[in-house]
């Protein structure tokens, strides 16, 4: 069960790929300033995902409209994610959660993800969305079991515009 609203955010910090290069990216750096979109999905380079992370680079104006910072995170290298968002035109900064600690900390990991398909990886993050604060709370939560499932946008998008 992912974490509710009203639980303070595990901080991390989580390397990204960038055209200058490798850069660390820390959550609690954005508190105090603004509120923070974090959007968990299973893996690049597959239909669900890139549709979502597709459809929210097309939306981002909206994003910072409401005054938020959104960052896609799994557990695909940061090679591998630069690679993906340059082939697809993604423009959400995409962290690499490459050991799984944040979506574990977040409670949003499969503990056997694609077993049908003699692939069971464990660790991997359930497609979900926190909304936190610029204190740093979780104001807003939501996780999938099915990895085909899209986040409901319109409610994250009412939730940011509350908190403004």
């Amino acid at each position: 069960m992912a974490l509710s609203i009203g639980t303070k955010a595990p901080d991390f910090t989580l390397p990204t790929k960038t055209a200058d290069g490798p850069k660390q990216i820390t959550l609690s750096d954005n508190f105090g300033r603004g509120n923070t979109l974090l959007l968990f999905f299973p893996m690049a380079f597959t239909g669900t995902c890139t549709a979502e992370m597709c459809g929210v680079s097309l939306d981002l104006s909206a994003y910072g409209s409401l005054k938020a910072t959104l960052y896609g995170i799994s557990g695909d290298n940061p090679f591998a994610q630069e690679a993906w968002a340059q082939k697809e035109k993604i423009t959400v900064p995409l962290l690499s959660d490459y050991e799984h600690k944040v979506a574990r900390a977040y409670d949003v990991a499969y503990d056997s993800f694609l077993p049908q398909m003699n692939l069971p990886m464990g660790g991997v993050p359930k497609r979900a969305v926190f909304v936190i604060d610029r204190a740093g709370v979780i104001q807003y939560s939501e996780s999938n079991e099915d990895a085909r499932a899209l986040p409901n946008f319109e409610k994250i998008k009412a939730r940011l515009a509350e908190l403004q």
